[in-house]
């Protein structure tokens, strides 16, 4: 796949779409669950372009793979009940993401990052607090294979994977081959969808019927 863009093209044309989307579009006029919808393509898109200009492959490391960007949901811990999700490169294969290993938001510069505690603070974006910034209460990732709430990852290839693989060599394993479709719940019972196609890797949203 032919890269034509820079790094820095992507970042700077990201940021121009978010700062218009943040400062331009009357705040009455979207709610919380339509902002969380489209600041997660937003994301995902950024994920997947940096994936494209980030290649992880290494001959000398048999798990290069676990190294691909990713996007990810958990629960917060019980006594704080809510969900987050965070974006980031498991630069030591531990499958624990660390506030070092993750992207950062280009408009705001803070990490698209969170712990279980679910805290504002100023070095994380707020966005990734899905619960407690929007009001959702629930995400289902349709290609689902973790233990978690799911994940979504990118290769430099292009393709897209709903796991990464732990055992040695297998940089092929859980690539999805049909659409996964995320889906975000809100409070009052109203949903958004965007759906992820293998291979390309193009979002679309869709309202919920």
């Amino acid at each position: 796949m032919k890269k034509s863009f820079s790094f820095l093209e992507i970042i700077i044309v990201l940021t121009l779409i978010s700062f218009l989307y943040t400062q331009f579009i009357p705040k009455s006029k979207i709610n919380k669950l339509d902002e969380i919808t489209n600041r997660l393509t937003l994301y995902l898109s950024y994920t997947r372009l940096k994936a494209l200009l980030d290649d992880k492959y290494d001959e000398n490391d048999s798990l290069w793979h676990k190294k691909r960007w990713t996007i990810k949901f958990f629960r917060c811990r019980e006594v704080e009940d809510g969900i987050y999700f965070t974006i980031y490169s498991d630069k030591n294969k531990t499958g624990h993401p660390s506030i070092e290993d993750t992207l950062k938001d280009p408009l705001t510069n803070k990490n698209i990052y969170s712990s279980n505690y679910c805290e504002e603070n100023d070095k994380n974006s707020k966005y990734t607090l899905l619960t407690k910034t929007f009001d959702i209460k629930d995400v289902n990732v349709s290609c689902n294979n973790t233990s978690s709430l799911g994940q979504i990852s990118f290769g430099n290839d292009g393709k897209i994977f709903s796991k990464l693989s732990a055992f040695e060599n297998e940089f092929n394993e859980y690539e999805i081959e049909n659409p996964c479709i995320i889906k975000l719940i809100s409070k009052n019972n109203d949903s958004k969808e965007i759906k992820i196609y293998p291979k390309s890797g193009y979002l679309e949203k869709i309202n919920n019927k």
